[in-house]
């Protein structure tokens, strides 16, 4: 009579198989942050300049007449913050425009609009001493195609070189200098951007008048 044999895998076998995989995806987690630690020591030098490059071209395209540009250590005061929240608005970086010799030209503000038809606008204004707004530069935004996002064409050269407490915005066409012509069909991006400009000429004129505060 043929008698066939039957092994059983033990216990330990398993256990051994188990472990052996748990080791091998040990060691493929541990090379790979190792490799990607590699790559941030590596890359995260230049990331930081390309986007220091990016701040200053920021800066001279709204101010051109400074020649450097120095980050303030700049927090708005909780009143305030309140008062621009409720236009939706947010301060983000400031800084001094400076001269060859470091004379103080004026200020450089990032503002933010969180109520933008597509989400948040970011822009860049330039303000000299004497309250004129430079420039304004449109950094971010995701408006209507069409509409909204023709507000770097069709509504920042609107606010070159004015001198004004505030802008607002109009349907019927500007007739004055603190007025701004709305884009056809986008008003919720005229009101955004209108409104950051603002936001940014009231922190300016606590800037122009005490200094940087809280530097």
């Amino acid at each position: 009579m043929r008698t066939e044999k039957i092994t059983v895998s033990s216990g330990r076998s398993d256990v051994l198989v188990m472990l052996k995989e748990a080791g091998i995806l040990f060691a493929i987690t541990l090379i790979a942050g190792l490799v990607l630690g590699v790559v941030y020591e590596l890359t995260k030098d230049p990331i930081r300049i390309q986007q220091e490059q990016a701040v200053q071209q920021a800066c001279g395209k709204v101010f051109q007449s400074a020649s450097s540009f120095e980050k303030l250590d700049y927090v708005v005061e909780d009143e305030l913050a309140q008062e621009l929240s409720r236009d939706g608005v947010k301060i983000g970086s400031v800084y001094r425009a400076l001269g060859e010799d470091d004379r103080l030209l004026g200020y450089v503000l990032e503002t933010i609009s969180t109520e933008g038809y597509g989400g948040n606008i970011v822009l860049y204004m330039g303000v000299a001493l004497d309250g004129t707004l430079n420039d304004i530069s449109i950094l971010e935004i995701s408006e209507t195609p069409g509409l909204g996002m023709l507000a770097p064409e069709e509504l920042a050269p609107q606010f070159h070189d004015k001198n004004v407490e505030a802008f607002a915005y109009t349907k019927a066409g500007a007739a004055a200098d603190n007025e701004i012509d709305a884009i056809s069909g986008a008003t919720i991006t005229t009101r955004a951007v209108t409104n950051a400009v603002n936001g940014g000429l009231k922190v300016c004129a606590l800037l122009r008048e005490g200094g940087a505060g809280n530097e």
